[in-house]
């Protein structure tokens, strides 16, 4: 009896260890193909006497969810253990909501409903009035559609997730896949979603493949399983999808790019006792990449690579224009930006060996790193963000894309996490940037996990919108992404390590006849649909469920 009633909450515990070992640093990425399944089962399989059994199952999503977004997060405690703590309470919600939802999707026992009007009757293939004979398991049918909802859900949530509230998007069940190219291809149709809803109705199947076949042993009903083989051959069109699309490449054009990883340690990086030897650090490692080979069109520094805010600092302002001057190369670099009208901005700066220079200012702020929500009228928040953030940034408003010189391309420099952002990235494409520039500063979080994590969100940017990607860290990952999502070069040293300082030199193919993917143009239309799709299949349920309510309870009512 005790083992009946604790199962279900060990697979539920189960589905968030899962969850988060298919993510870096574990990256047992065939694991992202089950994660879901235990949770399913303890939904579908378990509590049936339970009298609040809707309150159970959104309890059990969010005991995984929990488990899932505090391993997952756990580099969140290099900056703020409390804030770590705290988030994943809010965070949590999403996988409760869905598994509320995959309860309000579970068949009824059907040993004991009775049909009792039409629109039943049509939802549960029998005719009117008469007990259910078969169990839906055994229907391939059902299972499919049970596995089309409970994706689409899903999928639904985790795009909410993306943005609600400025948004928090990270880690989503798809990410898991980043470095399985051919079956993220997908990505420049769905964007990140639709490999999102791929590995959520996979689990759903398997769960319900799994039911199945027990509900055959015990019944030696065998039936085709064309759910399963449905799925089967799914997986199989995409991979295949996937391997062509990688050989099928557009005209390209090289440009060559050096980047610089610094390694300034988080207590030097804004104090400006330090500022003469960071000049001295980027000089030096500008100029051995630059030394190494003669053709350098791009040198890319970090985010917030100097302490003074350029364009305001004449002996910062001096430095950079003079490196690029003198070398003849172009230099984008990560600035703190404090123009004289006021304001305070996280921004990134295109210096040209010929002025002027070209300033982006950042668009979307990461809450509790850039900005405290609420910081006055819920001073808790100040409290869990601590001395990490001292003041806010404004928010700029343009999305400006660098025009290179010498007719290099035009490039759009995204700063710090927004990267890891489909919609705010394909605004860049559609304003003509032919590849794009990450600058960032996860130094922030030591050398834990983020910034693996981070890579991983961001390479769907570059499937999504067949741009290629060059990023610049401070303490990594510095590489080179192309446009399939493939790290083609990435900075380590003699030992692995991508935290120590360092150049990377390679090349970006840009298109020379660029066009724009169906997600470029439409944007995260594939989850909106799901969204859609899941409100209205909540809706005609839960009116299925009390017209059936309603009507056992008026036949009970009855005279014998």
């Amino acid at each position: 009896m005790t083992t009946q009633r604790l199962w279900p909450w060990l697979a539920a515990l189960l589905s968030g260890i899962l969850g988060a070992a298919s993510l870096p640093p574990f990256d047992q990425t065939w694991l992202c193909w089950l994660a879901l399944t235990p949770l399913i089962a303890a939904i579908f399989f378990s509590g049936e006497k339970t009298k609040r059994r809707w309150l159970r199952d959104l309890v059990l999503g969010y005991v995984a969810g929990l488990a899932f977004f505090w391993i997952s997060f756990f580099w969140l405690t290099t900056v703020t253990t409390l804030g770590w703590f705290v988030l994943q309470f809010y965070m949590a919600i999403y996988y409760a909501l869905w598994a509320a939802f995959c309860g309000l999707m579970r068949p009824r026992d059907t040993s004991e409903i009775v049909v009792v009007d039409k629109w039943s009757a049509m939802l549960a293939r029998a005719k009117p009035e008469t007990p259910l004979s078969s169990s839906p398991w055994l229907r391939s049918g059902h299972n499919l559609f049970l596995a089309i909802c409970l994706a689409t859900a899903w999928t639904a949530l985790e795009w909410v997730r993306g943005w609600l509230f400025s948004g928090f998007g990270w880690n989503g069940l798809g990410v898991a896949l980043h470095a399985t190219w051919p079956m993220i291809q997908i990505a420049e149709f769905t964007g990140v979603a639709g490999v999102t809803f791929l590995l959520a109705f996979s689990n759903s199947v398997l769960a319900t493949t799994a039911r199945r076949i027990w509900e055959e042993t015990r019944t030696r009903a065998m039936r085709p399983h064309y759910d399963l083989t449905l799925t089967m051959v799914g997986l199989v069109g995409i991979f295949a999808f996937g391997v062509n699309a990688v050989q099928t490449r557009p005209p390209t054009r090289p440009l060559h790019v050096a980047l610089v990883q610094a390694n300034v340690p988080r207590a030097e990086k804004f104090d400006l006792r330090y500022k003469q030897k960071i000049f001295e650090k980027f000089d030096r490692l500008s100029r051995i990449a630059l030394t190494s080979t003669s053709n350098i069109d791009l040198l890319v520094w970090p985010e917030s690579a100097l302490p003074a805010p350029v364009l305001e600092d004449e002996q910062t302002f001096n430095f950079v224009t003079g490196l690029a001057a003198s070398t003849g190369v172009d230099i984008l670099l990560g600035v703190i930006d404090e123009p004289p009208e006021g304001g305070v901005y996280n921004a990134a700066l295109l210096v040209r060996p010929e002025p002027p220079v070209q300033l982006y200012r950042k668009v979307h702020l990461v809450p509790f790193g850039e900005y405290v929500p609420l910081r006055y009228s819920f001073p808790l928040f100040a409290e869990i963000a601590g001395n990490q953030v001292p003041e806010d940034f404004d928010v700029g408003h343009e999305f400006t894309v660098f025009q290179l010189s010498k007719d290099g391309g035009r490039v759009a420099a995204l700063i710090c996490f927004e990267d890891t952002i489909g919609e705010l990235t394909r605004q860049f494409v559609l304003r003509g940037a032919d590849f794009l520039a990450n600058v960032t500063n996860d130094g922030w979080f030591l050398r834990s996990a983020g910034s693996r994590q981070h890579l991983a969100n961001a390479v769907f940017r570059c499937v999504e919108t067949r741009r290629p990607m060059i990023r610049a860290a401070n303490t990594g990952v510095t590489c080179f992404v192309n446009e399939f999502g493939r790290v083609t070069q990435m900075l380590r040293d003699d030992q692995g390590s991508t935290f120590e300082e360092g150049t990377l030199i390679g090349g970006v193919n840009i298109p020379t006849e660029p066009t724009l993917t169906f997600y470029t143009r439409h944007g995260e239309v594939f989850a909106k649909i799901c969204a859609i799709a899941t409100v209205l299949i909540a809706l005609v349920k839960i009116v299925s469920v009390f017209r059936v309510s309603f009507r056992r309870r008026k036949m009970a009512d009855r005279p014998a």
